[in-house]
This record gives C-alpha cells, structure tokens and sequence, in this order.
C-alpha cells in the first residue's frame, strides 16, 4: 500500500489493454539484444515503461522533490508514548539493511505518494524492487490505467536526509497481466503485485548499488512458511496506539518479524495464490517493502523472497477474516506475493541486463 492505501483487491483488468499499451508507450518486451549482445530467453513476461531518460528529464525529477514537496508526505507526529513488538518497531540498526532499503516517491494519477523499495544484486547495480501498484496504477474505480511518473528512490531515507544520494527512475518493468487489473479480482491479480525499477546514476556517477555499498539477494521458489524481516516507510498503522509515532510518519524505517503465513482465501472472501506475511500493524507506506529470509544480524544482508502489498487479516487457519466484522481471533498481517521463476524472474532479468 502507497501512502494512499488502495483497496485490498488493488489488481488489474484491463478490457482495452490494447488502447492503454499504444497511449502510454508501453512496450511488452520480446526478447531483444541486452548490453552484453545476448538475446535473453525469458524476457518476454515483462511490461516496461521509460521513465526519466534524458537528462533534462532526469534533472525535472530532481527539482519536482523539493524539500516541502517531500515533507508533504509525512504524518503528524502525535504524542503517544513510544511502542513497539514483534508486529511492529523502529529499526535501529546501522548495517548493510538500513543502506539497502529506502523510500520511494512519485506521483500517481496526479497525486504525490510513496513506498518503500530494495536494491537487490544485479547485473547493471542500478536494480530495486518494490509493489506493482507503486510503478503502475490504475484510479481508485479500477480505470485509466497509468504508470507513476517523477519516481524518485532514496536509498536510506530518514527525516528527510538523503545519506546515499538521490536516484531517478529510468525505466518501470511489471508483468504484462498488471496492466489488466480492474480493482475488483484481487484473487486473480494479486500475485502480480511486484515490480522492478531501474535507475539512473546518482549526480557523482554512481550506480545505486555501489552508493550504498551492498545490495540484498533475490530468491525465487521459496518455502512461504518461515521466519521474515518484513521492512518499509510507513505513514500509518493499523494499531491506533502507535500510530504518530516515528516510525509510523513516513520519515523513519521500520520493520516487523515473526513466521510468514499465507492466505487462505473464502468463497466469501477469496485471494490470490502465493500471498505471505507476517503479523504486522504497517500502513501505507510499506508497499513495496522487502519480506526478507535469512536475514544475517550482523551484516544485514539476507534474500528478498517477496514484497509488502497489501494489509490482510486472518484467522488462525490462514483464512481471510470478514474486514468489517473480524472474529476475535483474526490477527492483521502485511502480506504480498511470494517471488516465483514463473513471475518474478522475467522481470528481475529484464530489470537487471537494461543499461543506464
């Protein structure tokens, strides 16, 4: 969920699909010549979209995310006393994780927002991952299709300071059924809520894996069912004691851990394939934020096995709960989609040969 938390089925259809991709440039990669010359096999399940190319384009980027218009998107602080759990806390540590992970912002349908993003090991260094609805979106009714413009990543963001630098987006990769969402079947398009953008280099020249120093590892076809660091920028949570707190404005990094549990959709309530996570009270924000497996405390690099994009809450079996009328035992996790070869990995090898 960006800072504007869309709806839970926030998932695309796309009846004229063919209209949206000619209108909005979009190319549905085949597979094509990458920097080394190579024709990458497994490319072709792969929508992208240029962003800032130019450098007059990427200079617009830089001078849009002012200062204020930055600030703009962070919530009041309030005075609750400080708070926190396994379902929810300030990250503290100053290791490879806290370079790694970072805000992202841009503007969707006309609105400022953000979510949270990874740089991930790739073959350009310029490669982060974050929610499909963070890079392309459709209106809050599931219409007019549209990629986020002025997208703008800042690896280790905190109150406002950009201690790595300030990174353009360059080019928006998402799967190809992303652009069919219509807001109504998330049980159809909820696994596709992932994404990748590559980015430009930094005014010193530098790649964003090199600014920061590390970058956290991928992994595809992973067991669901075990313990996570799940991480993100939040402006909100869902327990209403903590919400103001640092952690919960948007300007500060925070996590929470604990064994990932998938959805297990109802004939009422039905869900996507493939949705994990772990009890979590992170708001909009945290879309886009890594779940993480095998996280070393020591140097904070672990895998990224999947994405924070949606709030779910479940019973102790995994179902999904009535949102209206929850049982008592229904608990609220940040789940998302689990990374596959079959979805993810086409787009991560696009991301990954595109040049800067």
């Amino acid at each position: 969920m960006p800072s504007h938390q869309p709806p839970r089925s926030a998932h695309f259809h796309r009846p004229l699909l063919a209209a949206v991709l000619a209108a909005a440039a979009v190319l549905v990669t085949a597979p094509a010549a990458d920097a080394f010359g190579a024709v990458p096999p497994d490319t072709a399940a792969a929508a992208t979209h240029d962003q800032a190319v130019s450098r007059a384009e990427r200079r617009a980027v830089l001078d849009y995310w002012t200062p204020e218009r930055m600030a703009a998107l962070t919530r009041p602080s309030s005075g609750n006393p400080p708070r926190s759990g396994p379902d929810g806390a300030l990250w503290t540590g100053r290791n490879a994780l806290a370079r790694t992970v970072g805000r992202l912002f841009f503007t969707d349908h006309g609105e400022d927002a953000s979510c949270t993003a990874t740089v991930v090991d790739s073959a350009n260094g310029s490669t982060v991952v974050t929610a499909g609805h963070c890079v392309n979106n459709t209106d809050l009714i599931g219409e007019d299709n549209q990629w986020t413009r002025n997208v703008l990543f800042v690896p280790g963001y905190r109150d406002g300071r950009a201690p790595y630098g300030k990174f353009t987006g360059r080019l928006g990769v998402v799967a190809p059924a992303r652009l069919e969402n219509d807001q109504q079947h998330g049980e159809v398009y909820g696994a596709y809520d992932q994404a990748f953008v590559v980015l430009n280099a930094d005014a010193r020249g530098r790649t964003v894996q090199a600014a920061a120093g590390a970058a956290q590892r991928i992994g595809f076809d992973r067991p669901g069912g075990r313990t996570v660091h799940q991480f993100g920028y939040p402006r909100s949570a869902s327990d209403p004691d903590r919400e103001g707190l640092p952690e919960y404005t948007g300007e500060r990094l925070a996590y929470c851990t604990g064994r990932a549990e998938q959805v297990v959709g109802t004939a009422q309530f039905p869900a996507a394939k493939g949705l994990w996570g772990a009890e979590c009270v992170m708001g909009g924000g945290s879309s886009g934020g890594p779940r993480i497996a095998g996280l070393d405390p020591e140097s904070g690099v672990g895998t990224v096995v999947g994405d924070n994009s949606e709030g779910s809450r479940l019973d102790a079996g995994g179902n999904t709960c009535d949102p209206w009328e929850p049982a008592p035992d229904c608990t609220r996790r940040l789940v998302g989609p689990q990374f596959t070869s079959a979805v993810t990995g086409p787009l991560y090898e696009r991301a990954g040969r595109a040049t800067r």
